[in-house]
């Protein structure tokens, strides 16, 4: 579902700004998020367990991701939309794989926080691609 030039930016260590349904009388609010591409052709994300976000994924199922080109290069974005699927097992793997991905694998305080998610769980969300929209210039 991928072209060539969406994967060459969805490699980047980019943030993923993930949108899920809203509560009611609350308008969408787009979180950034750490997210890799499968070797399936989905994006993974994680996020802790009692997350507002794995409430309304658990109530509805789908969600949106933009990755964007940072500021200073052409304009390039990626935007995809699909169902999703929750995950109990691999999210701290996942997280671990991202931040070294990331470079931030090293940092102190980050091994600190992977060991914390390592005890006490994070959920591996995975967006599988319905509809992807892209424009670069």
């Amino acid at each position: 579902m991928f072209r060539d030039e969406d994967l060459a930016l969805l490699v980047r260590p980019l943030f993923a700004f993930l949108t899920v349904a809203p509560r009611a009388g609350r308008w969408p609010a787009p979180r950034p998020v750490w997210f890799e591409v499968t070797d399936g052709g989905d994006l993974a994300m994680f996020s802790e367990s009692g997350s507002p976000k794995l409430s309304r994924l658990r109530e509805q199922s789908r969600a949106s991701v933009v990755v964007a080109a940072p500021p200073g290069e052409p304009e390039h974005w990626v935007a995809v939309e699909g169902a999703v699927t929750l995950h109990d097992q691999g999210g701290a793997d996942l997280a671990a794989r991202l931040a070294d991905r990331y470079g931030l694998s090293s940092d102190p305080k980050y091994q600190a926080l992977i060991e914390q998610w390592r005890a006490s769980g994070v959920v591996r969300i995975v967006l599988h691609p319905e509809k992807v929209n892209r424009f670069s210039a």
